[in-house]
């Protein structure tokens, strides 16, 4: 057993990062002294390690929490998707080191932007939280998938974007009027039909996610003008605290 401060001096952890994941319930001590000092096992410097990579791997301490909580994880699995989301940042940054080198060496002038992608990433990181997160809408997801070429896959990209244009269109009506509500059902009806069973709770999550992820937040505004997903998100709220 070792104190918060012995763990803290061995991991590079904070005591008050410590303290912080006891209070939210992501790591909650082993035991707690009579004298109130916080002592940690082995089991809990190893949840303590699957953090630290998730959080290196920028995912937010609350979806962390949802994966490392669920009755289904799996501690070998998920080294496993750690790895994999390494190697993709490995080789993400070994891509930006080698586009770099040219500009230095040549002097190009090209604008390609397209080398700051992490659309490979995302879509990695997205698979993993909907795993762990929420098992039933993963397999549901998991076996539409495999049915699609890529041209379906792409037409309904397509579409899935045309529906926050069209809300973007709404952005001068309140959220809670009678035909914003309409496009959200709508909304909700598409990600249903194509995706996975979107419950109220799970639409009500996406619809903080478009807000607080910022990659979401770029391409739902693309698609439907600044504040689009913002606009989204408070739609959402309304329909979700309605049912």
């Amino acid at each position: 057993m070792r104190t918060v401060r012995e763990v803290s001096k061995i991991t590079g952890v904070s005591v008050r990062t410590l303290h912080h994941y006891d209070a939210i319930g992501l790591l909650k001590p082993t035991k707690v002294t009579e004298a109130g000092y916080r002592m940690y096992d082995d089991t809990a410097l190893c949840r303590l390690q699957n953090i630290l990579l998730f959080r290196e791997l920028q995912f937010p301490l609350k979806e962390i929490k949802a994966i490392l909580d669920s009755p289904d994880f799996d501690p070998s699995e998920a080294i496993a998707q750690q790895i994999g989301l390494l190697e993709l940042q490995y080789k993400h940054i070994g891509e930006l080191i080698a586009f770099a080198r040219e500009i230095q060496n040549k002097g190009v002038k090209t604008m390609d932007f397209d080398i700051f992608s992490k659309d490979e990433i995302e879509k990695y990181k997205a698979e993993v939280k909907a795993k762990w997160g929420d098992t039933k809408a993963y397999q549901e997801y998991s076996q539409k998938d495999i049915a699609r070429d890529e041209d379906s896959y792409n037409k309904i990209a397509k579409e899935f974007m045309a529906v926050f244009s069209e809300l973007g269109e709404l952005k001068h009506l309140a959220p809670d009027s009678r035909e914003v509500q309409k496009k959200i059902s709508d909304l909700q009806k598409f990600i249903t039909d194509n995706y996975y069973v979107c419950t109220d709770e799970i639409l009500n999550g996406l619809g903080q996610m478009y807000v607080e992820d910022e990659r979401f937040r770029r391409n739902i505004d693309r698609a439907g003008g600044d504040g689009t997903a913002e606009f989204v998100s408070k739609a959402i709220a309304v329909h979700c605290s309605r049912e």
